[in-house]
């Protein structure tokens, strides 16, 4: 009990939980106490706690796509993302943001209760929005974006960064990211290899205006690389995206993750590479600083022992993905932040899902209405109602979704009425 007691002290007493000193400052101090093996731990999705320094384990994966996604706990489901663009309502989709990081805090602050913390699904940085561009209806992941048109879904994303991310001059509500940079708009099954070439025009006026405007204009805190290579180079490892355009010409200093085994597609699909070390070395000196996946950057203590690369560029990485957990406030009081005492009687609150309700009825485009059948007449009887979904619960959820309470299928919704 005096050993545990001392440990506890000692902890309190470190420069990184004096919350006078700046960020920049904590961040330095708490990344000078770390082995190299605890820093490569650390640029994992999945990071490990820290013991001797009380640093509790941490998933960076989550989502937020409509609502916050796959959780154990019951929240509210908003329209998919594209039905949500159907709206063209900058304000409803905001709000929709604020709601879904409210939500998602309580659902972070009962998981730490529950003894939960560091499980995947559960943490506050949420790798979205998608922004990329809906090009062809072929794709299958098309329904998670904003669409077609790069200045709505520059504008939709800006709404949705700024409502999830919230105002406060110090912490962040919840942390959004921006995905899949760049030029990745399908084919999906060929992702793992597949080569994009844009012309300069192309990728200027229709992949990047909506990244651009995330990362310059809206304080977005993270952006995924994506699968694809572009211009011979994986993504996640490319001159041109990663270094001249992202982090040297629009300064972004927030954090990139791979989107999930991107980093093992280097050696394993794309062959750039020969083995992990060297695709994990190249993906973090092109600022690559989470691995999603299982592997690959566990090679990062071999690579720096080949020299190909040192601890201090490390570093960089791993201050970045501190500075994100400081600002979310979990190295701080909970009555110092904001957000750290949401309850759990704002999952599913009935303001979040009258909001939904709105936005899915937004969301509606009527395209025909020969002879006038809409809106339909009371003195009806009998409807009609056919196809494999209209009374399939799974179907009105979409992907990447939370679990409401309860459904309404349209059949159940014409019923009702």
């Amino acid at each position: 009990m005096l050993l545990f007691t001392a440990t506890l002290a000692a902890q309190s007493s470190y420069p990184f939980r004096d919350t006078s000193l700046s960020f920049e400052n904590r961040v330095e101090d708490l990344v000078s106490r770390l082995t190299l093996e605890e820093k490569v731990a650390q640029m994992l999705n999945a990071t490990p706690a820290i013991p001797h320094l009380g640093i509790p384990a941490y998933d960076w994966w989550n989502e937020v796509l409509h609502g916050v996604a796959r959780t154990p706990y019951r929240v509210t489901v908003y329209p998919q993302a594209i039905a949500m663009a159907a709206t063209f309502d900058t304000n409803a989709l905001h709000l929709m943001a604020h709601f879904a990081a409210l939500e998602g805090r309580a659902v972070y602050n009962r998981a730490v209760k529950e003894g939960k913390e560091g499980q995947r699904y559960l943490g506050l940085t949420y790798w979205t929005p998608n922004i990329n561009i809906f090009r062809d209806p072929r794709w299958g992941r098309g329904q998670e974006t904003y669409g077609e048109d790069p200045y709505l879904t520059a504008m939709l994303g800006k709404a949705f960064v700024h409502g999830l991310q919230g105002n406060h001059p110090k912490y962040l509500k919840a942390a959004a990211c921006a995905k899949h940079f760049a030029v990745h708009s399908g084919p999906e099954p060929s992702r793992h290899v597949f080569n994009a070439v844009a012309s300069g025009h192309d990728l200027w006026n229709t992949y990047l205006p909506a990244f651009r405007e995330l990362v310059t204009n809206s304080g977005v805190a993270g952006v995924m690389c994506a699968y694809n290579a572009y211009k011979g180079q994986p993504c996640c490892g490319s001159d041109e995206l990663m270094v001249e355009i992202l982090r040297k010409s629009w300064r972004f200093e927030g954090y990139v993750t791979s989107d999930c085994w991107a980093i093992d597609d280097f050696f394993k699909n794309h062959k750039t590479h020969p083995d992990a070390a060297t695709a994990s070395a190249d993906a973090v000196l092109h600022g690559t600083d989470v691995d999603c996946g299982t592997d690959a950057y566990k090679s990062l203590a071999d690579a720096v022992k080949r020299g190909l690369i040192t601890e201090s560029q490390i570093n960089v990485s791993i201050s970045r993905l501190f500075m994100i957990r400081f600002r979310l406030g979990m190295f701080d009081p909970a009555a110092a932040v904001p957000y750290a005492e949401m309850p759990a009687s704002i999952l599913e609150h009935p303001d979040h899902k009258a909001h939904a309700l709105k936005m899915a009825r937004q969301s509606i485009v009527l395209l025909k209405n020969d002879n006038h059948t809409l809106p339909l007449q009371r003195s009806i009887r009998k409807i009609a109602v056919v196809g494999p979904n209209a009374d399939n619960a799974i179907s009105v959820l979409g992907n990447y979704n939370g679990i409401p309470s309860s459904v309404v299928t349209p059949l159940q919704g014409i019923r009702n009425k």
